[in-house]
């Protein structure tokens, strides 16, 4: 380990005791619960970890840990609720066929990355392309739907499908 390497360490040491006791404090106040806090304290400065960032350089500490953990907390809120609209059409399905607890995983993280890809998207350029995935909209209904020509939506299109072809799966 080197001289700077060291430094960090100790950077982030002195970072985490700083300001993990205040960062608990504000995600209990948020999610009512200790134990969910510190899950979300403990990802946040493991974002921190990852990210490489030198805590000494952190000017504004309590923005950029608020920033982090609101970040994860919306990215938890948005995988329960695929989770849950997931197994609630599963529990309306017939039982002919029930995934097993893995497959059931598998599918869920599936479309939570879907679901990443998609948020990538300008919201109308999403829409579009949903509406066309799943609904079998034909560009004209689609335009209709969202208020713009039939010509625009082939241009959504054409931005989503380019958009999954360059994605790295």
């Amino acid at each position: 380990m080197t001289s700077t390497d060291l430094t960090i360490d100790e950077n982030l040491s002195r970072f985490y005791q700083d300001h993990h006791p205040w960062l608990l404090s504000w995600l209990e106040k948020r999610l009512s619960c200790r134990l969910n806090a510190e899950d979300h304290a403990h990802n946040t400065f493991i974002k921190i970890i990852e990210s490489r960032e030198n805590a000494h350089n952190i000017r504004e500490p309590r923005a950029y840990l608020t920033t982090i953990a609101k970040g994860l907390l919306i990215n938890q809120w948005r995988r329960t609720v695929i989770e849950q609209a997931y197994l609630s059409k599963m529990a309306a399905n017939p039982d002919e066929w029930v995934p097993s607890p893995e497959e059931n995983a598998i599918i869920i993280s599936t479309l939570q990355e879907i679901d990443n890809l998609l948020s990538e998207l300008p919201s109308k350029v999403r829409q579009a392309f949903l509406m066309a995935q799943l609904e079998g909209l034909t560009y004209i209904e689609i335009g209709e739907r969202i208020g713009v020509s039939d010509r625009m939506v082939k241009k959504y299109m054409a931005r989503a499908m380019l958009h999954c072809l360059t994605l790295d799966i």
